[in-house]
């Protein structure tokens, strides 16, 4: 009894129809390619219910023939290849003739086209591939085709598709995708009505980045271009200092076609080596254009993977234009068009350490925009007498002492940090303590080892001699520890600080409703947003220990980690969530630290409470004696 079965033609193109349509998302992208091949010049996309019901995408491109509709859906039909050769040089965005064969097999279609100076169009119906009516119609010319009902018979695929709105940010996502690689096409997304986005047309890529991706992000980006036999790369690259949480950013572009490329992503990474924080990652638009025949585009289904000829040129290409730009950023931005991110400290206004003691309160009452007054307050002064952190705070800016910059407890007057220790604040008390400052008294007369804080090296390591012993404490390690460990035994909500100006947050894709789903935790947290726009919300409060410059960056690095973490359990999430309003609450490398603080790290380290950091990176290291003796040859 035979086994092997062949199958009937609608199951194989079912099969095929899962390769290239894995979701609406799919279908817009499959279907503005084909109008960008049409040579449309304005393209409209329409989207209802996240577009599992209705997509919709109109062109004024050069239309189809009678003949052409009726073979059009029919398996590797395609108007761009005629043999074997043409797939040497592939030019244009579709080729293989499944995508309109794939996306009628499992759902109902209604096609309107025209030919140029055609003196009618015409109409197709289709329902699961089958052609249910075909005949001549008025209509404009160029094409219009309607999707309807996606996977209606198909439940196994239906049943995986996500809610309407996770689906309707997949589909904006890859319009928008397409509508960057052609600058010279303008695109019209409308969503239930709206619109999301619309792009001018007039061929500028600057002019476009803007539309789509926001003033924001494009205000931060630099010029990048660079030639290399027969490849050009150009577009934008953005400044170090304005790096992102995540590599959502990152829009790469080979002939037109937007890509995934492993080889052009670390290229780009390496370029900025030594200029990014930690967990910040470059964004960027960038266009290769290199020979057709020194690409493959053939090599997955969606076409979003090519294969490059001379891998070393491209990397080495895309390396050098990106390290140009950035190290012509001055050149390049006049210093009133910088970021403000970037512009804030050479804006600040200098404290005069000569300046008369008359004149110090008419400059703390003198008028000052946010990163003024925080530079102000961040700025070095004398050391009063009394540096330990039950001194009182000084409210005058110019004579507050240098370690209030650091002070992770909220301060009503201003965002800067005063350094008064947490647990005198009450604000964050473990759950059940009867007398926070008693139980901290008692932590803190815990008796430890003779000790002596020689210091700190390269303003990042505690320099601690223990007996025959030196001990290097990483100070940003331990305080992220003893920050994460407070938040985490808080029994309640985190106080928080509403900011004087609001910050502007921008998402992609489905971050959206990543952070609609977590609001809830978010709020306990002390940050409170709300929706702006399609994919803009405002953030108008953050816990009281981040920086308001900090708002933006954390929440990119929470999404990133919630995304990673698909449906976190709430006590995870709470987790994730605490270890980035810890790290960026923490004292950084690089800033300096007043005697107190570094006192008290170096109790908690050597009380044995803090050892790893939240993420499990060792605190401390140590250097014994004997390793120095052998060091320097005085033991063998």
């Amino acid at each position: 009894m035979s086994v092997i079965n062949i199958l009937p033609p609608h199951v194989a193109d079912l099969i095929a129809a899962g390769e290239v349509v894995e979701r609406p998302a799919s279908v817009v992208k499959e279907l503005m390619e084909n109008a960008f091949d049409a040579g449309a010049k304005n393209l409209t996309v329409e989207l209802r219910s996240g577009g599992a019901t209705y997509i919709r995408v109109t062109d004024d491109g050069c239309g189809m023939a009678p003949e052409d509709a009726g073979v059009a859906f029919l398996r590797h039909a395609t108007s761009k290849l005629k043999d074997a050769s043409g797939l040497e040089a592939i030019g244009t965005m579709g080729f293989r003739g499944e995508a309109l064969a794939a996306i009628s097999a499992v759902s109902h279609i209604e096609l309107r086209t025209r030919q140029k100076g055609a003196d009618e169009g015409t109409l197709v119906i289709l329902s699961g591939g089958d052609i249910q009516e075909m005949g001549p119609i008025g209509c404009p010319e160029g094409t219009t085709m309607i999707v309807r009902d996606l996977f209606y018979n198909t439940p196994a695929r239906l049943k995986f598709m996500k809610s309407d709105r996770s689906e309707a940010a997949a589909c904006v996502q890859a319009a928008l995708r397409c509508a960057l690689g052609r600058p010279e096409v303008s695109v019209r997304l409308i969503r239930d009505g709206d619109e999301e986005f619309f792009s001018p047309g007039d061929g500028r890529a600057d002019s476009c980045v803007y539309a789509l991706l926001g003033r924001d992000l494009a205000s931060s980006l630099l010029p990048c271009r660079g030639e290399d036999e027969g490849m050009k790369l150009t577009g934008f690259v953005s400044s170090p200092a304005a790096g992102r949480g995540n590599r959502g950013a990152q829009y790469f572009f080979c002939n037109g076609r937007f890509i995934k490329s492993q080889l052009l992503q670390a290229a780009l990474e390496q370029a900025y080596k030594n200029t990014l924080l930690t967990g910040r990652y470059p964004a960027c638009v960038l266009y290769l254009d290199l020979g057709l025949g020194s690409v493959d585009v053939n090599v997955h289904p969606a076409k979003t993977e090519v294969k490059f000829s001379y891998e070393r040129r491209v990397f080495d290409l895309t390396y050098h234009s990106v390290l140009s730009a950035l190290q012509g950023e001055d050149r390049l931005q006049p210093e009133q068009e910088k970021p403000a991110v970037a512009a804030a400290p050479a804006a600040a206004p200098a404290p005069a350490p000569k300046q008369p003691a008359a004149n110090k309160a008419e400059d703390f009452f003198r008028s000052m925009n946010a990163e003024q007054f925080r530079a102000a307050q961040s700025a070095p002064a004398p050391r009063p007498a009394e540096t330990g952190f039950g001194s009182a705070m000084r409210l005058h800016a110019p004579e507050m002492p240098e370690q209030t910059r650091l002070d992770l407890s909220p301060a009503p007057v201003s965002p800067a940090f005063d350094r008064k220790p947490p647990e005198t604040t009450g604000i964050l008390a473990p759950a059940g303590s009867k007398n926070v400052e008693n139980s901290v008294q008692n932590v803190e007369s815990q008796p430890l080892p003779d000790h002596k804080i020689l210091g700190e090296a390269l303003k990042t390591y505690i320099l601690v001699e223990l007996k025959d012993q030196i001990l290097l404490i990483d100070k940003h390690a331990a305080h992220e520890r003893m920050n994460f460990d407070r938040l985490k035994a808080a029994d309640r909500k985190i106080m928080s600080q509403t900011l004087l100006v609001p910050v502007t947050l921008r998402l992609d894709g489905g971050d959206g409703e990543l952070l609609e789903q977590n609001a809830a935790l978010l709020e306990e947290l002390g940050f409170e947003l709300e929706p702006f726009g399609a994919r803009e919300y405002i953030v108008r409060a953050v816990p009281a220990d981040i920086l308001p410059s900090d708002a933006a960056p954390a929440l990119e690095e929470i999404l990133e980690k919630l995304r990673r973490g698909k449906a976190p359990d709430p006590a995870a999430a709470r987790d994730e969530i605490l270890h980035t309003v810890a790290c960026k609450a923490a004292i950084k490398a690089g800033w300096d630290t007043s005697d107190a603080e570094r006192e008290r790290i170096v109790r908690e380290v050597l009380s044995g409470r803090v050892k790893y950091c939240p993420h499990g990176r060792p605190v401390s290291a140590v250097l014994t004696k004997t390793d120095l003796e052998k060091m320097f040859k005085r033991i063998v």
